[in-house]
């Protein structure tokens, strides 16, 4: 064999060897972590990501709900302290980021104790009541339990969460000095709601929207700047005679520090892909969602700027973790 062939064969055989190397990962099911019960808006997204990502590669991509209370934050441990090859990620919503700024004995950090894969979603709140109650706006809401504090319940299905926050904001706001009650997920939360047992609730559209649309809750508003063209009778929290607010509740995967580069890149391709979709995009749209890319990157930075949104209102209303 001359030089020249000798080299070709040497190259050849080095591309081969990248890719192989490319396609070491997956070598088993990738298990998406859900830190709360089945049910709420965090599971139903990672459930549509999960099985798209599935249809696309070929590969198991597995939805596993791990609900160990601490708003998800025993969850997101685990997933921290799981080996970092790629095969057990973080699904979360904001609540990942809001947990560690009211709960002091949550040990990891947010920004540098794990990989930030990609944002895939985002999508605003729905502030809600019984349709029992005799109040069409938020004004007329807090005039009831001004008049009545023992009467009506406010409620939060987690506590941080972007709904928390939200109420938190509105109390503010009204000058209402009301406790709020701490659910463990969407799920009691809503059903307590529908029952009439508590009054007013902010939650994502994904679990709210169809209890809207059936007649069993009432919205008094959107959590964002304009009204949605899901729910466009819905005024926006402005529009209920308050500050101009938007809180919008986002959804990302995160892995381990230090994930494996081949798994980055298998993950960061395959779910920008996905995120870019049609499909997924109309599934999403239809229960509420904006379909929302960010790179490693870019996710990083967002996060950076929305703990200074979170931060103004929780030192305010003094949310902690007692």
């Amino acid at each position: 064999m001359n030089v020249f062939k000798l080299a070709s064969a040497l190259a050849v055989s080095a591309i081969l060897a990248t890719g192989a190397v490319a396609q070491s990962f997956p070598t088993k099911p990738i298990t998406l972590v859900v830190p709360f019960p089945p049910g709420g808006s965090v599971d139903g997204v990672a459930r549509i990501l999960a099985a798209e990502l599935a249809e696309r590669t070929g590969k198991n991509f597995v939805v596993e709900n791990r609900a160990g209370g601490a708003g998800g934050s025993a969850g997101a441990a685990s997933v921290q302290r799981s080996d970092a090859d790629g095969h057990t990620l973080l699904f979360n919503a904001s609540i990942h980021v809001i947990q560690p700024l009211i709960n002091a004995n949550i040990k990891y950090d947010v920004l540098n104790d794990f990989t930030h894969i990609a944002q895939v979603a985002a999508g605003p709140l729905l502030v809600m009541t019984h349709p029992s109650v005799p109040a069409k706006t938020l004004k007329e809401f807090f005039d009831l339990l001004k008049a009545d504090p023992k009467k009506y319940t406010i409620a939060t299905t987690g506590l941080g969460s972007a709904g928390h926050l939200t109420v938190e904001f509105l109390k503010l706001q009204a000058k209402i000095d009301a406790p709020t009650v701490p659910y463990r997920g969407a799920g009691p939360a809503l059903n307590d709601l529908i029952g009439g047992h508590i009054h007013l609730l902010a939650d994502p559209m994904l679990s709210a929207l169809p209890n809207v649309k059936a007649g069993t809750l009432k919205a008094l508003a959107v959590t964002t700047a304009k009204r949605t063209p899901l729910a466009p009778d819905v005024p926006t929290v402005e529009e209920n005679g308050m500050p101009p607010f938007e809180m919008v509740s986002w959804y990302a995967v995160w892995g381990p520090k230090g994930l494996d580069a081949n798994a980055m890149s298998f993950l960061g391709k395959h779910i920008a892909d996905v995120v870019g979709s049609a499909s997924f995009k109309d599934r999403l749209t239809k229960l509420g969602f904006e379909t929302v890319y960010r790179n490693s990157a870019d996710l990083r930075a967002y996060i950076e700027k929305e703990m200074k949104l979170y931060e103004p209102i929780i030192k305010a209303a003094n949310i902690k973790v007692e």
